[in-house]
């Protein structure tokens, strides 16, 4: 393997890992920030919206930019961008600061986003071999950097501020470090000529997307709670419940690439989504425990290798389009990941909470069945030729 490529590979993983620590950096800080601006938690619902309104704008931009101008320029431009902005929510003293400072935040958030897991799409197409699921992993590895660092500002007695701009400061050097082993640019300046069954192909993985990254968002919300209020479990224990959905995704990340290599995308996507829908089926029927932690832990491992299927294939649907039908299908997926949880909040005020789970379990379904979508495109031809230089 050529050195350059181990190398653009490695500064993607970077990439990945500080957009996870960025973004986990304003999770963590959410509580004393929230204290601060003296908001409540309806209002700050609100404003989660406008975070996720700027990251969806972010993402529609990066996309088409990123294949006219290449990741090199837009990657660290992303992260530059993002570790800059992330002090402005710890410096808002207001709820139309705060608002103003997230709808910046979230669309240098999304620039980023997108336009590294273009970059991702063509060092896979570069190995030969599935590496996406590594990448999405890393960006995990970053949420659990920002809670150790926040935790540890926390007992210094940082303020949101200060902890925020340090976080951002060393996210600006490492963006711009990082940016010389990220691949040249290949794409043409020319508008992308995909066809039309190309792009109807694309947005039907932005349909599935949606309804993954909406079961995803489901249980990033409700997992705990669902434990507290219809299990009756203690706080502390309500809290593993996310804790054991979150560690199956990483370690089924891990994991996806050399299964992907092995049985195909096509399979990672079905039989995963299979196995979230039994999961999820088990927390919303089992009455005990045990089937909770269970539920939980197969709905993590079965979505964990789906949304990087789907990004994957996005991208080498159209090589030249890389960017722009990776945003397409990351945008619709974000709009799913923030939808989840208002969608359940909306159906417990007609069924129990546990039963609202039904939904995602039919969710789950439906994407097994069109997991098909897989097999058809010149990307999916490729497949054995990668599983077999991956061997």
């Amino acid at each position: 393997m050529e050195r350059p490529l181990r190398a653009a590979r490695a500064a993607t993983y970077v990439y990945f890992v500080l957009c996870g620590t960025l973004m986990g950096t304003w999770v963590v800080q959410i509580p004393a920030i929230e204290e601060r601006v003296g908001i409540s938690h309806a209002t700050l619902g609100g404003l989660l919206v406008v975070l996720g309104l700027g990251a969806f704008v972010g993402m529609q931009v990066a996309g088409p930019l990123t294949d006219r101008l290449g990741a090199r320029i837009v990657v660290p431009a992303g992260g530059v961008l993002c570790g800059a902005t992330l002090i402005l929510p710890g410096l808002a003293h207001d709820p139309w600061t705060l608002g103003g400072a997230l709808l910046v935040f979230g669309l240098c958030n999304g620039c980023l986003d997108v336009s590294m897991n273009a970059h991702a799409v063509h060092v896979e197409k570069a190995y030969g071999r599935p590496v996406m699921s590594g990448f999405h992993a890393t960006f995990s590895v970053g949420g659990v950097l920002a809670a150790l660092a926040g935790a540890g500002a926390a007992s210094a007695g940082l303020p949101p501020a200060a902890a925020m701009t340090a976080m951002g400061a060393a996210g600006v050097a490492i963006a711009l470090i990082a940016a010389r082993a990220l691949l040249p640019a290949t794409a043409s300046p020319e508008a992308p000529t995909a066809s039309g069954r190309a792009t109807g192909r694309v947005w039907l993985l932005a349909v599935l997307a949606l309804m993954v990254m909406l079961c995803e968002g489901a249980a990033n919300d409700w997992s705990a709670l669902h434990l507290k209020d219809v299990l009756g479990a203690s706080a502390g224990t309500a809290a593993f419940a996310y804790g054991t959905f979150a560690a199956a995704m990483t370690i089924g990340r891990l994991l996806a690439d050399r299964l992907a290599a092995r049985f195909g995308s096509l399979a990672i996507l079905r039989h995963g989504a299979v196995m979230a829908a039994v999961g999820i089926t088990l927390v919303a029927l089992g009455p005990w425990l045990w089937a909770a932690f269970t539920g939980w832990a197969l709905f993590g491992l079965g979505l964990s290798g789906c949304v990087p299927q789907l990004f994957s294939a996005a991208g080498h649907a159209d090589p030249a389009a890389a960017g722009a039908n990776v945003s397409r299908v990351a945008g619709l997926g974000y709009v799913g990941m923030l939808a989840g949880p208002a969608v359940i909040g909306w159906l417990t005020h007609l069924l129990a909470l546990n039963h609202t789970f039904i939904l995602l379990t039919l969710l789950c379904a439906t994407t097994a069945v069109g997991a098909g979508v897989l097999r058809t495109g010149p990307d999916r031809a490729r497949r054995p030729e990668m599983a077999a230089d991956s061997r």
